[in-house]
């Protein structure tokens, strides 16, 4: 993400950079609020669990990882990044917000081969030999799943920043988190 900003792969990587940042500290400050044993989110509090229990494949840790980031944390900081600024930017900026998000998908189609080659399949060499089997297959399925998933972040963004009582933005965050639970859940039987 560090070189497409620095490339300009983004309409607007002053905004895009301010959101990677607000991103990563949602993931920061809940990775400190468990190292220092108290209660991060729920589904970063499960995610961990699971994945201490090295009962997972390596596969399955960073998915669930993945599940935590993109489905929980990513709709909370595209909100925090994205609300103070909503009602006043004009149609075509709100549309250059939404096209620097899908911008990003492209940037991590373009790295899942790396990731696989660099973090997983030195953990488990057995990825290697499925990586080969499988071509691309397995990079557009993973893209696929990812992309998914970010249009439904931009969606629940969308209904997120519609709120303005704390109860209803409670409310929903609360769906959130059991959403991402239930595809933690589903992600940690395969």
């Amino acid at each position: 993400m560090v070189q497409a900003i620095n490339n300009n792969e983004f309409h607007d990587t002053v905004w895009v950079n301010k959101l990677l940042c607000r991103f990563a500290d949602y993931y920061f400050e809940n990775l400190a609020c468990y190292d220092c044993g108290e209660a991060p989110s729920k589904i970063w509090e499960y995610t961990h669990k699971l994945t201490c229990e090295n009962k997972l494949s390596h596969i399955q840790a960073l998915i669930l990882g993945v599940n935590a980031h993109i489905n929980y944390d990513l709709v909370l900081a595209l909100h925090d990044v994205l609300k103070p600024e909503w009602d006043e930017l004009s149609e075509e900026t709100k549309k250059i917000r939404y096209l620097d998000h899908s911008q990003v998908n492209r940037v991590i189609a373009n790295t899942i081969d790396q990731v696989q080659d660099e973090v997983l399949e030195p953990l488990d060499p057995k990825l290697k030999w499925v990586d080969a089997l499988l071509g691309r297959l397995d990079e557009y399925l993973i893209s696929r799943l990812v992309t998914n998933w970010r249009e439904d972040v931009w969606r629940n963004t969308q209904e997120l920043m519609q709120y303005k009582e704390e109860h209803h933005f409670e409310n929903f965050r609360l769906q959130l988190e059991t959403q991402a639970l239930k595809k933690a859940n589903t992600i940690s039987i395969f």
